[in-house]
């Protein structure tokens, strides 16, 4: 569909938008023919056509906003509309970039200068991307899009070799005000290319309906093909999922027009290191229970980052049963977990110490902690004869008590056993695990511990919920005491309690309710001290009261 046909003719914001490209356009030719004759007349009428195009932008801008306003628009036309203000923001920043430029004519010699750096091949290159906006946004050309990104990656290898030549003309002795002169202006040139870089995206988003860095975008595409699924990403309906904290780029990806049965996908994006590590642990997943993590379809690297294509699982998380006040489904579910767990504990169980550091991990996260909450990093504090020691002193200790508790065997374990990183099945009443990648032979408490605090760190104050979610806590710890007990396990409350320690204190980070949080702080505190004030004794004597653990 033609972009004038739609929302954007209805309050012309289609002619408004196609002149302002033309007008940013003209700015960019009469600034090469300013570097080339320094006509004072042309610099004029530069200038005075940035306010124009200054007022163009507004104009846009102001008509994108109210016709989200004033228009029933499906999302389609929603990113349509977002992606023509973005493009405007951009057109004026070459505009004004264009305006800098030309205001370093007059600390220029003359035009030899400039051809001994290549300053043609600069407005070339910015000129033929900005030439592909009309027809790449009015068709929803992708291809065309993909070559407005590539004018900023050819922006900047030619930006890096005249750099190198100004470089070295400066080691040998020339004009440094002249050669810093011309630097500037192949910065502004260079710069050009960073806003047709968003220009690019700003319409691949358009025709997508996801936002996406171009590195993104092609690890996608990339992945999409590997895989061998029919179809182009424009082909593809997008669903990013926003809410992660693994620091990937996480997406659903399925056929716009997909037949039911037809597969979806998970596609991440991220740091190389990560992905292959949780490709690694799928994979070693999947030969200790198969079936229980999603399949890897395909695996894309891309100098420092990869991507990875994956199963999408069916089903609900296990935190979105326990939120919906299903109680059945929710002990279906809990009851399948247990069981799942009991199985790969005992399969993958090695009869060789292990230390797992909790307080360790809780120190390296410190600092993340006290930049979102200072009030939890207080000091020494007296009242008369009595003292309390600071947040810091406590840890010390428990980090120096620790170094001698290790647990007495290691098992398989999932490494962020969050309620949000298990997914039921109904239909099929199977269990699965998603977010693999920091599994690897440990203790169990990590788990245990990490289990249950993601339930109690839940923001929900709902009676009947909160009391299922303490419910599950207690329960889920009967059941690890009981296997502790089973397996030998003497030193489990010593090791749970500081796995305790660690998941409430880490969980602080990502809860921005004061109230809720100091909650989270003062009960790893208590549980801190109950700890160290069993030191000199064996530590298969401790003991603690998990009521600390209910809300």
């Amino acid at each position: 569909m033609n972009y004038s046909e739609g929302i954007l003719s209805t309050d012309g914001i289609d002619k408004n938008f196609k002149l302002m490209v033309l007008e940013v356009v003209k700015q960019v030719e009469d600034t090469q023919k300013a570097l080339e004759n320094s006509d004072p007349h042309l610099i004029s009428q530069i200038d005075a056509r940035d306010d124009y195009i200054d007022n163009l932008k507004s104009i846009i801008e102001n008509k994108c906003f109210y016709s989200n306003l004033h228009h029933d628009m499906d999302k389609k036309a929603m990113d349509l509309v977002r992606s023509v203000n973005i493009i405007s923001n951009n057109l004026e920043r070459i505009a004004d970039l264009a305006v800098n430029i030309v205001s370093q004519i007059d600390h220029l010699p003359g035009k030899d200068e400039l051809c001994r750096y290549e300053y043609k091949k600069f407005f070339e290159l910015v000129l033929s991307g900005m030439e592909l906006i009309n027809k790449s946004l009015e068709h929803r050309d992708i291809s065309r899009a993909l070559k407005i990104c590539q004018s900023e990656f050819n922006l900047d290898a030619l930006f890096a070799s005249n750099f190198n030549k100004v470089i070295a003309d400066l080691r040998s002795g020339e004009d440094p005000q002249r050669l810093v002169t011309l630097l500037f202006i192949l910065n502004y040139l260079e710069r050009m290319g960073d806003s047709l870089l968003n220009i690019g995206e700003a319409i691949i988003f358009a025709v997508i309906g996801e936002k996406m860095k171009i590195h993104d975008f092609e690890a996608l595409e990339d992945s999409i093909e590997a895989y061998h699924l029919e179809g182009s990403v424009a082909d593809m309906a997008i669903e990013s999922y926003w809410g992660t904290r693994s620091g990937c780029r996480i997406s659903r990806v399925q056929k716009k027009s997909r037949a039911e049965g037809e597969s979806q996908v998970i596609f991440k994006e991220g740091r190389v290191a990560k992905l292959e590590k949780e490709r690694d642990s799928i994979n070693l997943w999947s030969e200790v229970k198969p079936g229980l993590p999603p399949k890897v379809f395909s695996f894309q690297k891309n100098g420092k980052s990869a991507s990875i294509l994956l199963e999408f699982l069916d089903g609900l998380t296990f935190q979105q049963i326990l939120m919906t006040g299903n109680s059945l489904l929710a002990n279906e579910a809990f009851s399948k977990i247990k069981a799942t767990l009991l199985e790969i504990w005992t399969a993958t169980r090695k009869d060789k110490p292990t230390h797992p550091g909790y307080m360790k991990q809780c120190m390296d996260r410190a600092e993340d902690i006290y930049k979102v909450h200072p009030e939890f990093h207080f000091p020494r504090l007296q009242i008369g004869s009595i003292e309390t020691a600071s947040f810091s002193e406590l840890a010390q200790k428990a980090v120096h008590l620790e170094k001698d508790l290790n647990a007495p065997f290691s098992v398989l374990i999932h490494g962020d056993f969050n309620i949000d990183n298990i997914i039921y099945n109904d239909e099929e009443k199977s269990i699965r695990f998603i977010d693999l990648y920091r599994s690897k032979p440990q203790d169990y408490i990590q788990d245990v511990s990490v289990f249950m605090i993601s339930n109690f760190r839940q923001p929900v104050f709902v009676p009947k919920i909160r009391s299922r979610l303490n419910d599950i806590l207690m329960d889920f710890y009967f059941f690890s005491r009981a296997f502790a007990e089973k397996s030998g396990d003497e030193t489990f409350h010593a090791r749970l309690i500081l796995g305790l320690i660690r998941s409430f204190l880490t969980s602080t980070r990502f809860e921005l309710n004061k109230e809720f949080a100091w909650e989270m702080h003062l009960r790893a505190v208590y549980l801190l001290e109950k700890f160290i004030e069993h030191r000199g004794k064996p530590w298969k004597e401790f003991r603690f009261s998990p009521s600390a653990l209910i809300y």
